[in-house]
């Protein structure tokens, strides 16, 4: 099944892999019947395409809490690096994402921050810095202020 799930992902009619990968995301709130293609769903952040690694960042980022068998802990440095994605639109998926990562795995809490609060934006253009800049200050209110 992996491998119709990578192919799927990673398909041409972006339409059809969008779908898929919202479909990934919200079974994944629900129930834990994607975290064995963990692995697979890993390997797609280094993708060429930046849209493949948006979906990958968020069925990580929402298969994080049935992570039991701490498969997150390797691979968070890979995922914190996408914080400053050549592709702007990535680096905003993937610091909405660490909410989730964060709130699943509170103990990676403080390098999610620290990766926030040191991150190099200066490689964007002016119109999309201030973004990718609310972003982080929206990420960093929400892991640290208590529910």
């Amino acid at each position: 099944m992996e491998e119709s799930i990578i192919a799927g992902l990673t398909a041409r009619d972006d339409q059809y892999a969008c779908a898929l990968a919202n479909r990934i995301v919200s079974e994944s709130q629900e129930t834990d019947q994607w975290y064995g293609d963990f692995d697979a769903f890993a390997s797609l952040l280094d993708h060429p395409k930046s849209l493949v690694r948006n979906r990958a960042l968020m069925i990580l980022a929402a298969n994080a809490r049935w992570d039991r068998a701490n498969r997150f802990d390797a691979l968070l440095p890979d995922f914190l690096a996408h914080i400053t994605d050549e592709k702007p639109i990535t680096a905003r998926q993937c610091v909405k994402a660490l909410v989730w990562v964060g709130t699943a795995r509170p103990q990676h809490v403080p390098r999610i921050l620290s990766a926030l609060r040191n991150a190099d934006l200066s490689g964007y253009r002016d119109s999309m810095r201030p973004l990718i800049e609310k972003d982080i200050a929206d990420t960093i209110k929400q892991l640290t202020t208590p529910d």
